[in-house]
């Protein structure tokens, strides 16, 4: 691995640990992510594209840790018996609302690289009693998820942190079985970000400096093998950047 991507992988880290450190006390913590300005818990996940009715029935932890630009889940038509996995799974907001959606014969993973973040959405599983869950520590570069095991990919606002985004796509097309499907909610920009944000640590912790153009971004995820790739919906995020979410599938 490049000099440069740990580096970026190693603050981005450090970034988050804290954000699941402060979402142990929720009390305390007026916004649920960097990016969120000085919103409530539930406003920015409300903002974002969660309805109150999924809010009030997620762990308190869960909704103070969330720094997603989306709602993966209510766009990946989640079927009842499927194996959904999370790249960036953080807290476990979307792990919990899928989880739900396949129920007891279905199953949902999530991988995150923070170990707070794992520990934090362990102990939402528990306290809400769901068995058909699994946290995982790991690299979204380098899933530790077997061969063609997994029927939907989500990812909220996650992979724009990753260095090497073609060796996510990548991955996430080894896990899936075929004929599945990748929903995913990010970050993406209308053109070239300015150096000094690209370049700026906080700025790729704050799911900014690490953001591609559109073109690009599509552009990725079909060279990793996918077809049908569109981006079905967009919202403003910050002035250089917006949040989409992109669906493609893996051929049959």
């Amino acid at each position: 691995m490049r000099k440069e991507s740990k580096s970026i992988k190693k603050h981005v880290k450090q970034h988050y640990a804290e954000v699941a450190q402060s979402a142990q006390a929720p009390a305390s913590c007026s916004c649920s992510s960097s990016c969120c300005g000085s919103v409530s818990k539930a406003e920015y996940a409300e903002a974002i594209g969660y309805v109150k009715e999924q809010i009030t029935t997620l762990p308190d932890g869960a909704i103070a840790a969330s720094a997603g630009c989306g709602n993966p889940t209510a766009l990946a038509g989640l079927r009842e018996g499927e194996v959904v996995l999370d790249l960036g799974s953080g807290g476990g907001i979307d792990i919990f609302l899928a989880a739900k959606k396949v129920g007891p014969r279905g199953r949902a993973i999530g991988v995150d690289m923070t170990p707070d973040m794992i520990e934090l959405a362990q102990k939402g599983a528990k306290d809400m009693g769901l068995s058909n869950v699994e946290f995982r520590l790991g690299d979204i570069e380098e899933l530790p998820v077997e061969d063609q095991s997994v029927d939907v990919i989500i990812s909220n606002c996650v992979i724009n942190l990753a260095p090497d985004k073609d060796k996510v796509f990548r991955e996430a097309y080894r896990v899936l079985k075929p004929g599945g499907r990748l929903m995913v909610s990010d970050i993406v920009t209308d053109g070239e970000l300015p150096k000094a944000v690209r370049d700026s640590p906080d700025a790729w912790a704050g799911c900014v400096a690490g953001a591609l153009e559109e073109r690009i971004y599509v552009g990725k995820i079909h060279d990793a093998g996918f077809e049908d790739v569109k981006v079905v919906s967009k919202r403003p995020f910050m002035k250089l950047a917006y949040s989409a979410e992109v669906e493609a599938h893996k051929p049959v």
